[in-house]
């Protein structure tokens, strides 16, 4: 899917019951890989995320092509760090540049001032893994929550900010259900 069919930007609120819908359809398929129909993308109520959309210091970007919420991503900002989470692309349009386009478009949205992007994933997700290292995120440690094991990758933003968080063939873009 071309980039430029892709309007992004922030979730409104009136947006949540979609977002939910679509955080539901993207993680469906890492519950089945783990066996846990339990994770928290499947969990949460519609009230936590309208919560968590008002929430200071968070950024939840949405894509729509045309009517449609495609695609969506959570920032944490925490100082100088960002934590990506609940990344979401819908099934249907995974691998087609709906990923990457949401990796670049955060960029505008972080405050001045942040100096490293951290994600995290199931340790599992290979398609996962290797989106986020196409982006140049490298793992740092492995994390247990009960029986699942999380890979926390980090990238280090330098001073052409621009071409970090994104810069990777659209077409090698594997964004699904992650963090």
């Amino acid at each position: 899917m071309p980039q430029d069919d892709l309007d992004i930007r922030p979730v409104p609120l009136d947006a949540a019951g979609e977002l939910l819908t679509l955080r539901r359809a993207a993680f469906v398929t890492e519950a089945q890989q783990y066996g846990d129909p339990n994770i928290p993308p499947l969990t949460q109520t519609l009230g936590e995320l309208k919560a968590d959309l008002r929430a200071d210091g968070v950024i939840t970007l949405g894509a729509w092509a045309g009517h449609r919420l495609v695609g969506s991503i959570r920032v944490l900002v925490e100082g100088t760090k960002a934590t990506l989470g609940r990344f979401a692309v819908a099934p249907d349009l995974q691998g087609r540049g709906v990923g990457t386009a949401l990796l670049a478009a955060i960029l505008p949205y972080l405050p001045d001032g942040i100096e490293e992007v951290w994600v995290f994933t199931g340790r599992d997700s290979l398609q996962n893994l290797s989106f986020y290292a196409k982006h140049g995120y490298e793992h740092q440690h492995d994390q247990h929550a009960g029986d699942l094991t999380y890979a926390y990758l980090r990238k280090l933003l330098g001073p052409d900010v621009a071409d970090d968080l994104a810069g990777v063939d659209e077409a090698d873009e594997r964004a699904g259900a992650d963090g």
